[in-house]
């Protein structure tokens, strides 16, 4: 809706962490590759690619990752070098900096976002809810 271009997560396609359904999870998630949330997590998430938080994952948490989806609940603010996809079922309440930045119809975002474009920076306050 607000960008034209679909980020491909996981070059390879491979996803090396997954934090499972049933699993919670509290502390600092440092990873090389991409993450997928499932479960419950909470703490600080640094991943060198992309963090995938499933529809029944959720999330309390700082996240600074290259690529980031969100499909469940997701409270915290999140830097992502590339691009921030909520996904229709996804919840954001959190502050976001990205390069990109796509909301699906249905989904729900409250709070600021800064995105940069081309060496330029636009900061906004933000509250979608039910787009």
């Amino acid at each position: 809706m607000f960008g034209s271009k679909k980020a491909k997560l996981a070059p390879n396609g491979e996803i090396e962490t997954i934090v499972g359904k049933d699993t919670q999870l509290k502390g600092a998630l440092k990873a090389k590759g991409t993450i997928r949330i499932d479960g419950d997590f909470e703490g600080d998430i640094d991943s060198e690619h992309d963090i995938i938080i499933g529809e029944s994952g959720s999330v309390s948490a700082r996240i600074n990752a290259r690529n980031v989806m969100i499909s469940g609940l997701m409270k915290g603010n999140i830097q992502a070098t590339g691009c921030l996809e909520l996904m229709a079922s996804g919840r954001l309440y959190g502050d976001i900096k990205a390069n990109v930045l796509i909301v699906g119809e249905g989904a729900v975002f409250k709070g600021a976002s800064d995105m940069a474009d081309g060496g330029n920076s636009a900061s906004y306050q933000d509250e979608i809810v039910s787009v």
